[in-house]
């Protein structure tokens, strides 16, 4: 009989698939690992190229992506803890840039992010994220209009009150033809973002700039 060769041979072919395993797992988890090295880095540089949208290099000295607190906050449209960036000059927050939700676009929520200088006024508007009608509601995007620049230099005061509202409803900001509702989430948030700024100002504009986040209550 040939047993022991069988057994050897078994014993041979199941080193083999296990070494094929350990060898396909590795390559695997490193084929992951390099992956997820490459997004990370693609979204950092996404996150730099939107930030420096709203803010000017030579604005502040600081790593925006370095320099953030933890906001937790229901008037920004937040339902758990999202960063906000500070920029600063010479050790001072000179504008803080805040990540704002819209819960009531046309096609669901629109994700913004919202720079608003130290002296109240918006350093811009940018639109991150949305599903909102092709052609229609992502006019939101800078690439695809120019409305969301219409926001900039604004303030509290400038619109007043009833102004922070598109024309339609007798504000000051213009509607896209064929669609209001997008415009109008955008300028609501926006609205809010400036009041909760107000609200908030002196904690943060005296809030730690370097590159450690702090949590806010």
């Amino acid at each position: 009989m040939h047993l022991p060769e069988v057994g050897r041979s078994m014993l041979k072919n199941g080193l083999v698939l296990g070494l094929f395993a350990v060898v396909t797992v590795g390559g695997v988890t490193l084929l992951q690992r390099g992956t997820a090295e490459r997004i990370q880095a693609a979204e950092r540089q996404s996150q730099i190229r939107a930030l420096g949208e709203i803010l000017p290099a030579g604005s502040y000295d600081n790593d925006l992506l370095a320099s953030t607190i933890q906001l937790n906050e229901p008037l920004l449209g937040h339902r758990g803890p999202q960063p906000a960036y500070l920029a600063g000059k010479n050790g001072q927050v000179t504008a803080v840039i805040l990540r704002v939700t819209a819960p009531d676009g046309y096609s669901g929520a629109i994700h913004l992010l919202i720079g608003i200088l130290a002296n109240g006024r918006l350093a811009g508007v940018r639109a991150i994220d949305h599903r909102e009608t092709p052609g229609l509601g992502d006019r939101i995007e800078l690439a695809k209009d120019p409305w969301i620049r219409g926001f900039e230099g604004k303030s509290l005061e400038s619109p007043v009150e009833s102004g922070w509202a598109v024309k339609k409803d007798g504000g000051a900001f213009d509607q896209f033809a064929g669609a209001t509702i997008t415009p109008r989430a955008v300028v609501k948030a926006t609205h809010q973002a400036l009041q909760y700024f107000q609200a908030n100002k002196a904690r943060l504009l005296n809030a730690q700039i370097a590159g450690q986040q702090r949590k806010e209550p």
